[in-house]
């Protein structure tokens, strides 16, 4: 979660009144209210999320084989985030485990589901994640940073480095329409005599 510059600044105020309280301005008061109700949104969407993405793995586990490669992907999004495998992604990728990939993804889940088991019949709870996003956003060059940073010189290339000629006996290479010469095109017909009627 990212919060703005704005969002920030009240976030601050509000753990600076929790540790020291004091009696709040209304305005500061209506600034948190309205931060509370932003992130109650956001996790609010970021469940409607991994409903979409939990429904979106099942969907494609369901189309398999059709669907292997996006299933396999999504799988490892949500293992990367915590997922733990259900019976169902087992049972596909022991279907699938003749590819590399499969087989390594069904070790790794093994392995997880195991460690699952075991943490529910000692009692402990297994928090119930689901996948996070598939991609993540990366920053492209240019943008403000590039604005910021000062001009490189330029170092100069290297001159163009000219064809090597061929050995003296050697023959150049033919042109194309060397080697295939345009087509003539054919001689008009003379139109028809006529021929006078006697």
């Amino acid at each position: 979660m990212a919060f703005s510059a704005d969002e920030l600044r009240v976030l601050r105020r509000a753990l600076a009144n929790a540790l020291h309280p004091t009696p709040l301005p209304e305005e500061d008061v209506q600034d948190c209210l309205r931060l509370a109700g932003a992130v109650d949104e956001v996790v609010s969407e970021a469940g409607r999320l991994r409903a979409f993405l939990l429904a979106d793995l099942a969907r494609y586990r369901d189309a398999l084989p059709g669907s292997l490669t996006g299933y396999l992907e999504l799988l490892q999004d949500a293992l990367a985030a915590g997922y733990d495998p259900r019976p169902d992604d087992l049972a596909a990728l022991r279907a699938l485990r003749a590819g590399p990939v499969a087989a390594a993804l069904l070790e790794r889940c093994q392995v997880l589901a195991e460690r699952s088991v075991r943490a529910r019949l000692a009692g402990r709870t297994v928090p119930l994640t689901a996948p996070g996003p598939r991609s993540r956003l990366l920053a492209l060059p240019g943008g403000l940073t590039a604005a910021k940073e000062p001009e490189r010189p330029r170092t100069p290339s290297r001159p163009p480095v000219p064809a090597r000629p061929g050995a003296p006996g050697e023959r150049p290479m033919p042109k194309p329409s060397e080697v295939f010469p345009p087509r003539r095109r054919p001689a008009p017909t003379p139109p028809p005599e006529e021929r006078a009627v006697s």
